[in-house]
């Protein structure tokens, strides 16, 4: 139940959103709500007014132009999975989105509200990174592209500012020659929040991407991993070599989903199995994407 009071509106054009959005001091953007409802019901938030965006239609496109794919602020992890631009092209983007909770919160969720929430255990924040995408948010003032790297705070804070919203990521495409994995870890199957997660990302160079989720209050990059690697063919010493610098990469806590042990210990684990996923699946071989691979 929402016991609080709070003006609604439905605009039916951005420019309009923009000016509801600069009228009120403390306002909330509705697309999906799973995470908003939650936040209203449990008081984590108590807005002036939500500003439903639902009817804004240019907000709901999945683009690929000029080498990059466009995804709308309104866009599902449902429609990412059925998506032919993301199937052909990022399908570690269709592998993350069947993890996110159940088919009835992926036919609500989209990946923009879930890196704006800014959970540490979100799914969007380290697959986007190995992406290294941009995130385009709009104002009275105009367009603002941020790089995932500087998206992210804190728990629950990002770079956006006042009077601002997100209208859609842009993910640029790697190429032809890469494959990822994307491993997540949680306490059974269905809507449980990630213990922690790893994306990976390999190409056909010998080069590599690696970030982890809910092990570090934001989604961390692991850059002295990438720096191991880079240039190397994989074998099992250079992995071995890799794990053990997981510890120096991530920070996980211990909560009422894991303890910070078996977070370290099983980020390890998902490591190595989802790198060799990658790299056997950039040979055309190893798990169908979609398969969990723990």
């Amino acid at each position: 139940m929402i016991l609080h009071e709070f003006d609604y509106f439905t605009p039916e054009a951005v420019e309009e959103a923009l000016a509801l959005l600069s009228s009120y001091e403390n306002p909330a953007i509705l697309a999906g709500g799973t995470d908003l409802v939650v936040n209203l019901k449990e008081e984590i938030e108590v807005p002036e007014v939500v500003i439903d965006i639902k009817r804004l239609k240019e907000l709901g496109r999945i683009e690929f132009k000029n080498n990059n794919l466009f995804i709308g602020a309104l866009v599902t992890f449902s429609e990412l999975i059925e998506a032919e631009h993301v199937n052909e092209k990022f399908p570690l983007i269709m592998e993350t989105s069947k993890t996110v909770g159940s088919v009835g919160i992926r036919n609500r969720a989209t990946l923009v509200g879930n890196i704006c929430s800014a959970v540490p255990s979100m799914d969007g924040g380290p697959l986007l990174s190995v992406y290294e995408a941009e995130v385009v948010v709009r104002s009275l003032k105009g367009e603002r592209k941020i790089p995932i790297s500087n998206w992210f705070h804190a728990p629950r804070e990002t770079a956006i500012n006042k009077g601002e919203f997100v209208t859609h990521v842009s993910i640029p495409f790697p190429g032809k020659n890469y494959s990822g994995c994307f491993v997540k870890l949680g306490r059974y199957s269905g809507e449980d929040l990630a213990q922690a997660s790893v994306a990976v990302v390999a190409f056909f160079d010998n080069t590599y991407r690696v970030a982890f989720g809910a092990v570090a209050p934001i989604p961390v990059r692991a850059r002295r991993i990438e720096d191991l690697l880079n240039g190397k063919v994989l074998n099992d010493s250079l992995i071995e070599k890799a794990m053990n610098i997981i510890p120096e990469e991530i920070s996980p806590i211990t909560d009422i989903r894991a303890s910070r042990e078996y977070r370290m210990h099983m980020c390890k684990v998902m490591f190595e199995r989802g790198i060799r996923a990658a790299v056997n699946r950039l040979k055309g071989e190893g798990p169908q994407y979609g398969t969990s691979v723990i």
